[in-house]
């Protein structure tokens, strides 16, 4: 009989333990703000996020806990087409749809995806699968630079097509990451470098509310009413929270105030309820999260598994920071959810299978080492 544990690594599964408890029951606490809204529907709400990311979350991380890993590495091509080509049927007519002039979501009927967060997992494992196979010939463009902006490059075109500006963001800094981790030149870092800062430049000046956030980050109570509201708010709800917080369930802000109290605004919910002392202990659990992920990438037997790892890893923990750093005024507002915590279920679903992956990669470690 395996010796090997069944979380993988257990001081990892903890702390996700602490993160998935301990955000529903915020998720909860801050959908009831809902309540005083005319078209709030904290059930309704809360129901998709048990049902649709919960329930399945957590099935698929047991199920890749137990994958074979040759089939992990197996999946990683085909998974990759499949996000892609799920991320592209939001343009179909009829299957995608639109708000507030974002099409990112596929509608279901009875509910709605979307389909950028199957992506995220897609091209890490693929992008991992490559570098892996391709670690002593990335000094060559053909083998480097070039594959390497075909994987990330044609997920990104469909993102910014949206426009999906935050995951396009959260994709193309971890896929550098990796590139530069499996051994890339440091003239192809330079290059990355000037292609954002080109396309960045683009995105401004095509898409004015770009330049909007970063002028309300730079002076949020320019525009309080409009594009500065969600942070004046946010910051009135962090404020509000002192040392110890007003209790749980106990938020004013999440009432009528905050912009999305249960989605992207959850942070400042949880900082009003529980204080400083509550929002460190948020901070401390992502990076409890990021530490031990990288310890398991770092102790992982294949270089597909460290960098699959790694990437996973980072991912959800640059979506926190980010969310974290918006909330706080210290980042511009990106509209990434808060992972395991924030409504949304189709992130919840990939944050737990992305947790999978890593616990297999850690359990199988732990067996070699046995």
């Amino acid at each position: 009989m395996s010796k090997r544990p069944f979380s993988g690594d257990r001081i990892f599964f903890i702390i996700v333990v602490f993160l998935v408890v301990g955000g529903l029951a915020m998720f909860t606490s801050a959908a009831l703000g809902l309540l005083a809204r005319e078209d709030g529907s904290p059930w309704r709400i809360a129901t998709t996020q048990f049902t649709l990311g919960l329930v399945p979350g957590i099935l698929a991380l047991l199920a890749l806990r137990f994958t074979p890993p040759k089939w992990l590495t197996a999946l990683a091509l085909p998974l990759y087409g499949i996000t892609v080509l799920l991320t592209t049927l939001v343009f179909v007519p009829g299957i995608g749809l639109t708000l507030n002039g974002a099409t990112r979501w596929i509608d279901l009927g009875f509910t709605t995806i979307q389909s950028g967060e199957f992506l995220k997992v897609g091209v890490i494992l693929m992008l991992s699968l490559y570098l892996s196979n391709a670690r002593s010939r990335l000094k060559e463009f053909k083998h480097g630079l070039i594959p390497f902006c075909a994987i990330v490059g044609i997920p990104v075109l469909i993102l910014l097509a949206q426009p999906n500006t935050s995951t396009t963001l959260v994709i193309g800094i971890t896929s550098v990451a990796l590139y530069m981790l499996a051994g890339a030149p440091k003239r192809d870092f330079f290059i990355l470098i000037g292609i954002a800062v080109v396309g960045l430049v683009l995105l401004v000046a095509m898409r004015p509310y770009l330049l909007e956030r970063v002028k309300t980050y730079i002076d949020p109570s320019e525009n309080a009413l409009t594009s500065g509201y969600q942070i004046q708010q946010s910051l009135i709800a962090v404020g509000s929270g002192q040392f110890l917080g007003r209790g749980f369930g106990q938020s004013v802000q999440k009432f009528n105030y905050l912009p999305e109290p249960a989605g992207d605004s959850v942070f400042a919910v949880v900082s009003e309820e529980f204080g400083f002392i509550g929002s460190v202990l948020i901070v401390l659990l992502f990076t409890a999260f990021a530490a031990r992920g990288f310890f398991i990438a770092a102790e992982a037997g294949t270089a597909f598994g460290s960098l699959a790892v790694t990437g996973l890893t980072l991912i959800i923990t640059l979506s926190a920071f980010l969310n974290i750093g918006a909330m706080l005024g210290v980042l511009p507002l990106t509209g990434l959810p808060l992972p395991f915590i924030s409504h949304g279920g189709t992130a919840l679903f990939t944050a737990l299978a992305s947790v999978g992956i890593i616990l297999n990669v850690a359990a199988n470690r732990a067996k070699r080492r046995g």
